[in-house]
């Protein structure tokens, strides 16, 4: 067994592998290949049992396994996932597996293995050692190929902090495939040698998952972090044209802003103007503060309870949440976003440890005269909040096509990178839309944020093509509301489907 331990770097208590059987009999239908039928890694054995599978979305015949989710000390977690090739090609991974939030250099690290945590909304990351960008699975110093060939595995590690409040269970990421839900979290030494993270100096990576959701008028849009709301109420709604006078439409939507307030234990709640890039800051700027003293006139009025302290600010055109270059962008920044500590939701549904998925959940479109159907694979609820959509995609054409409408969202301005973000949750009965999580990464100058939901730009640029026949597996995040049980789904240009939460 091969010691991952740098130079220098302490090693956890590991527990020993068991014994590979004396003789292994492949199927049958197994491809022919030379060498041994796996390639067994640091992180243990390859003929470990898996704890979760999934499919990978670009590659279909890469196989996700989890095989081993350790915590250790009470606050690592020692993920281990083993990549196995189906197929009959050889197929990359080291790029692949990569966290595409940040500047890694060379793409040879497995640093996009994560896990969910559902009590502080946050994407969990393996730690960053100083000397190198993650405390994972390295392709060169670990002596792994770029390649995985046909029927063959490799299985990696990546060490990161152990999610908040002891879960018996967590929601495994990868950059390649969906999320793996409810596997289960061992409190025994993994199995297989280990670098100690207390053994030198690291940094944790998190990512704080904002769950969008707006009304279906366009009045306002509401982040949530689970720990604030930040809600943008729309100018065009509150305001007319070049005016701070509140319109008689905007007396309902401070009305419920007012109530969620008093719902909260906010005690500083702070209203800021923004504009969009039309005019200059001489006219923007006392214009956005205006508008922030305005909304705050009035939702003081509202307030049923005491000892709410006020900050108004305005801030011109500076803060844009989106591009400036389109009409929706422009219409989207002209707001005023009020800011307090969330309400305190409902007591929580468990997230559902057997899932049989939707049946019946499909339509149909076309892609360059190719017939595309789609089906939806289930709609899941999760701890904390969220709610996970699964959803295949088939070329039924004889001829290859590209299916680009999964990033075509009014919002696509708002990402980094393009993603499957053109899908949307409606509750009818609320007037509620939803939309994808995103992923907030602090920048020098501001924020970027990712999609929460299937990468289709990068080195996963190919996974909106489609050979003929070929299925390919996506996946979004979302919030989801706790009094409904039936949500309307709209993927890209696919009819509308009733969909129910699992």
């Amino acid at each position: 067994m091969l010691t991952l331990a740098t130079a220098g770097c302490g090693v956890l208590p590991m527990r020993e592998a068991a014994p590979p059987p004396a003789t292994t009999t492949p199927p049958s239908n197994a491809p022919t290949t030379s060498g041994p039928p796996a390639t067994a890694t640091a992180s243990g054995q390859a003929a470990q049992p898996a704890l979760a599978e999934t499919r990978g979305t670009e590659t279909p015949n890469l196989k996700v396994e989890v095989v081993g989710l350790n915590r250790v000390k009470a606050k690592h977690l020692i993920t281990q996932i083993r990549l196995s090739n189906t197929g009959t090609e050889k197929v990359s991974w080291a790029a692949d597996m990569g966290d595409r939030t940040r500047p890694l250099g060379t793409m040879a690290w497995a640093s996009g293995i994560g896990v969910l945590d559902a009590q502080t909304r946050t994407w969990i990351l393996p730690y960053q050692p100083a000397d190198s960008p993650c405390l994972c699975t390295d392709q060169k110093r670990d002596g792994l190929d770029h390649f995985i060939d046909p029927g063959q595995s490799i299985t990696l590690y990546a060490i990161l902090p152990a999610p908040s409040g002891n879960p018996a269970s967590t929601t495994v990421v990868t950059p390649v495939a969906p999320p793996m839900l409810n596997v289960p979290i061992s409190d025994q030494p993994p199995t297989g040698d280990f670098p100690d993270p207390d053994a030198q100096p690291v940094t944790p990576i998190t990512r704080r998952l904002i769950l969008p959701s707006e009304s279906l008028d366009k009045s306002e849009e509401t982040a949530d972090d689970g720990k604030d709301l930040q809600i943008n109420l729309s100018s065009d709604v509150l305001f007319a044209i070049d005016k701070a006078t509140l319109t008689t439409q905007a007396k309902s939507i401070m009305t419920r802003t007012a109530r969620l307030i008093d719902a909260s234990p906010a005690t500083v709640v702070t209203v800021a103007g923004h504009a969009d890039s039309t005019g200059n800051h001489a006219i923007n700027d006392p214009l956005s503060l205006r508008r922030a003293q305005a909304v705050q006139r009035a939702l003081t009025a509202q307030l049923s309870k005491d000892g709410v302290r006020f900050q108004a600010k305005g801030y011109g055109s500076r803060r844009p949440l989106y591009d400036n270059d389109s009409d929706e962008g422009k219409r989207r920044n002209r707001r005023v976003t009020v800011t307090f500590p969330k309400p305190q939701p409902p007591a929580q549904q468990p997230a559902t440890t057997t899932s049989p998925g939707a049946t019946g959940l499909t339509a149909t479109t076309k892609a360059d005269g190719q017939p595309i159907t789609m089906q939806i694979a289930g709609l899941r609820r999760l701890p904390g909040g969220l709610g996970l959509l699964t959803y295949n995609i088939t070329n039924q054409g004889s001829a290859e096509t590209w299916f680009n409408d999964l990033h075509h969202a009014q919002d696509w301005e708002a990402y980094k990178y393009q993603a499957a973000s053109n899908v949307r949750l409606t509750d009818i009965t609320a007037g509620r839309q939803y939309l994808p999580a995103r992923l907030e990464v602090p920048t020098d100058d501001g924020m970027d944020y990712y999609c929460a939901c299937t990468d289709v730009s990068g080195v996963r640029i190919s996974t909106e093509k489609f050979a003929p026949g070929q299925t390919r597996a996506f996946w979004n995040l979302f919030a989801l509301p706790d009094t409904t049980d039936t949500l309307k789904v709209k993927i890209g240009p696919f009819r509308d489907l009733q969909v129910p939460i699992q």
